[in-house]
């Protein structure tokens, strides 16, 4: 019973071992805060989209749903930010924009990482 429990005890400290992420690089993406105005939105979709490729969220794109200011703007602020690798001060978008550890993600639309 005892050799049954420190089996089961090595196995799992084994399976926690290669769930780890032993290259420091864990998930981060920028997005948009939630009270952002239209036209500090509408500035970040220019800014990005002179950097990015913005198809994404042109009609037809898989991130074009929902067809907001809000969603459009996390999507390429988040392909700005990873295009210049990942660095705090690629997410700065006036104070408009915030680095989360969640993937944002939906549907048809995957945030780039």
């Amino acid at each position: 019973m005892a050799k049954t429990k420190l089996s089961l005890a090595i196995l799992f400290l084994f399976l926690m071992l290669l769930s780890l992420d032993l290259s420091g690089d864990t998930g981060k993406w920028c997005v948009t805060k939630p009270m952002t105005c239209d036209d500090m939105l509408q500035a970040n979709i220019d800014f990005a989209c002179n950097h990015v490729d913005c198809g994404l969220i042109r009609y037809g794109g898989g991130c074009y749903y929902p067809d907001t200011l809000i969603n459009h703007a996390s999507v390429i602020m988040n392909l700005y930010y990873q295009a210049n690798g990942r660095k705090d001060m690629s997410c700065y978008f006036k104070n408009t924009d915030c680095i989360v550890m969640k993937d944002p993600s939906y549907d048809e639309c995957k945030y780039k990482f």
